[in-house]
Order: structure tokens, then C-alpha cells, then sequence
């Protein structure tokens, strides 16, 4: 009876310290970096883990996690950890440098620089970059011709400047994970030319015309310059001169002259008196505007200076014969 009991105990007593041994046996060694592999030029080989992220938050903290200072046209704009557009992570720069360790052979002499973990959002950079982008642009402004009787104001124009926002991203994206990286960035702007040069407005205004009613003066403009003026007639009371922006729409020599079916043609109302007649109002040249009134030249030269025709600008026949090559069709005329 005594005999069966002994392997039992024996067995109790194997049960009670198997369990026991298995408890005091040593735990796996930790995780080390291979021998000869860096991160951004710091050592980390043969360290554990910990040890690693340890010696690289000194080491690389105080440069990636310092802000990055963009300077455009005078003004300073700061991108710092705090916008989430960037952030350095220690531990897992030590991670990265362990999986790179991986493919060095043991003994092998290896050696292995990786970069330093650091997150970067995309979408951060994108709104900082804007906000820069909104405060330095300059539109390019376009020449402008403002046009009196007397003279033509122009104003010139002038060149704009816009960021390179994808060349600044990509930048910003390499010096924020780069330790090395100065944090400073001075970034150009582009060129932007205007759509309308002065140029581009004296080819688009060649000759200019304006009548001042008030003061009998019809001025001729060359290249936007002020080139030569006559004295003229303009439309009596109730025969007005039309005013604003015309065009000259048509011209002739020695015209025919088609009076109107009114009152005031007399006679000839209705009629068409043939150019170079005596009887024929408009001498030498004409230059029609809009509605049957135009530019021509006069057989009363004393009517110069006064409000005496039905609405058409009177000249003396020298000077209409002067003007009349000078001005092609399509003229721009002010009437004031």
C-alpha cells in the first residue's frame, strides 16, 4: 500500500517545481541596433531601443523641432511644431533604425545613415504656404489711357510678384525633416507681367481726336501725344454738336452733300448737290462720325469760333485738308 504512494508524491512534488523553474528562467535579451547604423549622423549602434531614442531627443530635438522662418518681400512668416505641420518622434527614429540594421550582415563592417522619423502633414504645409502666398502676392497692374479734350492721361503700367507656393512646399518639406536644414528660408517670387502695356496702348490708340465745344478746338493726338490743334464751328442752340465717345466711321474728298428732308436745308432739302459745287456746304474734305454729322470744311471761314452749324464741326479748308490724312476710319473722337 505504502509503494503506491510514492510515485505520487513524486509526482506532486515534479508539479510543484516545474512551475517554478519555468519562472526563473532569464527573459529574452532586448532588441539592440546592428553595429554601424546612424541616424542623421548619430550613432546608435548596438544600443537598445530606449537607449537609442534616449540619446537621439538631445541629440536631434532641439533642431527638428525648432520653427522654420520664411522671409517674402520684407515680411516674416514662422512655421512652428504647434501647427501640426511637423513633429519629430524619437522613438520611432529608433525603430527605423533598428529595421535598417536588419540588412547589415553581422561582422560585415556595414555601415548605414537613415533619416530621423518626422511627420509631416501635407495639409498643413498647403495652408501655411497659402496664407504667405494671399499676403505677398502684387497684381500686375495694366496701362490705362484716360482721355479729355485738352489732353490724354496715361498711367503706366507695372510688373506684379507671385510665390512659387509648389517650389516653397516641396522646400519646406525637406527642410522640416533635415537636422542639418538651415530654418531660415528666403524664397523669390515670380514675375508677373500685365496684359496691357504702354505699348500695347499707343498701337491701340495710333491717332486720337477730340472737340472741345466750349472752346472751339479740335485737337489731334499722335501716339498719345498731343500733335496739333484747329479752330472749328460747332452746332448752334438747338442744332447741338452730339457729344461722347465716336468714332470716324467714313471718309471722302470734295463729298457730295445729301441734305436732310428739314426745314432748315431750304431748297435743298431732300436734294444731293454734288462735291466741289459752290452750292455744296461741306468743302474739301469730309469726315463722317455718326447720324450725318461729320468733319468737314467750311465756305465761312468766319464762322470759326462760334456755335453756327446744324451739328457738324466746321473747319477752315486748309486745315481740314491738313487733318484729313492724318486720321484713318475707325478714329476714336470725344465730343465735349
Amino acid at each position: 500500500m505504502n509503494r503506491l504512494l510514492v510515485p505520487a508524491a513524486s509526482l506532486l512534488l515534479l508539479l510543484v517545481v516545474a512551475p517554478s523553474a519555468r519562472a526563473q528562467a532569464p527573459p529574452p535579451p532586448e532588441k539592440r541596433i546592428a553595429q554601424g547604423v546612424t541616424v542623421a549622423g548619430n550613432d546608435v549602434g548596438n544600443l537598445t531601443l530606449e537607449e537609442a531614442a534616449a540619446r537621439l531627443e538631445p541629440a536631434l530635438a532641439p533642431r527638428l523641432r525648432k520653427a522654420v522662418a520664411v522671409e517674402v518681400a520684407g515680411r516674416r512668416f514662422r512655421l512652428t511644431e504647434r501647427s501640426k505641420a511637423f513633429a519629430f518622434d524619437a522613438s520611432k527614429s529608433a525603430r527605423r533604425a533598428y529595421n535598417a540594421g536588419l540588412f547589415i550582415a553581422p561582422g560585415s563592417g556595414a555601415r548605414i545613415d537613415v533619416a530621423p522619423w518626422v511627420r509631416v502633414r501635407q495639409s498643413a504645409l498647403e495652408a501655411f504656404v497659402a496664407r504667405i502666398d494671399r499676403r505677398v502676392y502684387l497684381r500686375p497692374r495694366n496701362a490705362t489711357v484716360r482721355i479729355t479734350v485738352r489732353r490724354i492721361h496715361r498711367r503706366r503700367s507695372a510688373q506684379g510678384r507671385d510665390l512659387d507656393a509648389a517650389a516653397l512646399r516641396a522646400t519646406l518639406a525637406k527642410t522640416v525633416v533635415d537636422p542639418a536644414a538651415k530654418r531660415l528660408l528666403r524664397p523669390g517670387r515670380v514675375t508677373l507681367k500685365p496684359a496691357v502695356t504702354a505699348d500695347d496702348l499707343v498701337n491701340r490708340y495710333p491717332t486720337v481726336l477730340t472737340i472741345d465745344r466750349s472752346n472751339f478746338r479740335l485737337r489731334l493726338f499722335k501716339r498719345l501725344r498731343l500733335t496739333k490743334g484747329y479752330g472749328i464751328a460747332v452746332g448752334a442752340a438747338g442744332y447741338d454738336t452730339p457729344t461722347g465717345l465716336k468714332t470716324i466711321s467714313n471718309k471722302a474728298v470734295n463729298p457730295a452733300w445729301s441734305a436732310p428732308n428739314k426745314p432748315w436745308a431750304g431748297l435743298y432739302a431732300g436734294r444731293t448737290v454734288p462735291g466741289g459745287s459752290p452750292e455744296n456746304p461741306l468743302k474739301a474734305r469730309w469726315l463722317g462720325i455718326a447720324d450725318g454729322v461729320g468733319i468737314h470744311g467750311t465756305g465761312d471761314p468766319g464762322s470759326i469760333g462760334s456755335r453756327a452749324s446744324h451739328g457738324c464741326i466746321r473747319m477752315r479748308v486748309p486745315d481740314v485738308i491738313d487733318l484729313y490724312p492724318r486720321v484713318p476710319v475707325g478714329t476714336p473722337v470725344l465730343i465735349r
